[in-house]
């Protein structure tokens, strides 16, 4: 697995995000915990998995707790990614006892939906099974939560498209339509690349075959997107392009169809739900 955290360090900032997080809750003090466990008090707990998914955030996990109190001692039984089935313990963790449950709600609000995305995106891609077709995000996330969103996706076995406006261009109908059409939108892009000596993949959307000719005609881009497209029109746009971009279907997309669309040999499927229409995993921090 990558190392997301790493990998991203430049466009957030997981400290801070921890840091917010906490002054969110706890405010002025987590009085609750405060007033009923001695400060000196040693604890043990486990997390408890209570439905079947794919697990996901447990790296997160262990720097939250490390970043709350390096004393924390996690110990962990299994990895992000796996396949779990309700009843099975993730990881142990055991410290101080105020500390850990101060801890306890921002480690599963992360943990519940990331595993909730990495288990819909591992039921997605296993629809695509026999297709070299790779399930992608957008960016319909969560206002300063993407980089969970996108890692969980990443450990569901999808892959991220992209992790914001900086890193592609993608030129999409609005784009078009204010720029005067698709070509010279494609243009451009390639001139603002070229003078400020950018290199950027560039991916353009279509919306009609018509569309899809007139970028294979012209080129100057990486990748062409079919935007709502049906699979016979997907089949028919994939045999026109012959490899010579990659192929990204999106709009539409569901776990009924999916399977439809990879079959059509796309390189990439879209889907925003993946990230805005998800349900979290059961998940729950129990005292032993």
């Amino acid at each position: 697995m990558i190392d997301f955290i790493k990998l991203h360090k430049n466009h957030f900032n997981f400290n801070a995000f921890v840091l917010a997080a906490l002054v969110e809750d706890i405010g002025n003090g987590d009085h609750t915990a405060l007033s009923t466990i001695p400060k000196t008090h040693k604890g043990k707990m486990h997390l408890l998995v209570k439905e079947d998914g794919i697990i996901a955030g447990i790296a997160a996990a262990q720097k939250i707790f490390y970043l709350i109190d390096k004393k924390i001692k996690v110990t962990t039984l299994l990895k992000d990614g796996q396949k779990v089935k309700k009843g099975d313990i993730a990881f142990y963790v055991e410290g101080n006892t105020q500390k850990l449950l101060t801890a306890e709600r921002l480690v599963l609000n992360i943990m519940q939906r990331m595993s909730g995305i990495a288990t819909k995106t591992h039921y997605l891609q296993s629809l695509c099974k026999g297709t070299s077709a790779k399930v992608v995000d957008t960016r319909k996330t969560t206002p300063g939560f993407r980089f969970f969103e996108k890692w969980a996706v990443v450990i569901g076995g999808g892959a991220n498209h992209r992790y914001g406006l900086f890193d592609m261009i993608l030129i999409k109908d609005n784009h078009i339509d204010f720029a005067g059409g698709i070509i010279k939108a494609i243009d451009a892009a390639n001139n603002y690349l070229k003078t400020n000596k950018l290199k950027l993949p560039i991916e353009v959307e279509t919306r009609t075959i018509d569309d899809v000719k007139q970028v294979i005609a012209h080129g100057k881009v990486q990748r062409i997107m079919l935007d709502n497209y049906s699979p016979a029109q997907t089949l028919q746009a994939v045999k026109l392009i012959n490899g010579k971009f990659a192929v990204e279907s999106s709009g539409g997309i569901t776990e009924k169809n999916i399977g439809n669309y990879a079959k059509c040999g796309v390189n990439f499927i879209s889907v925003g739900a993946l990230t805005h229409h998800i349900k979290s995993l059961d998940l729950s921090l129990k005292a032993i």
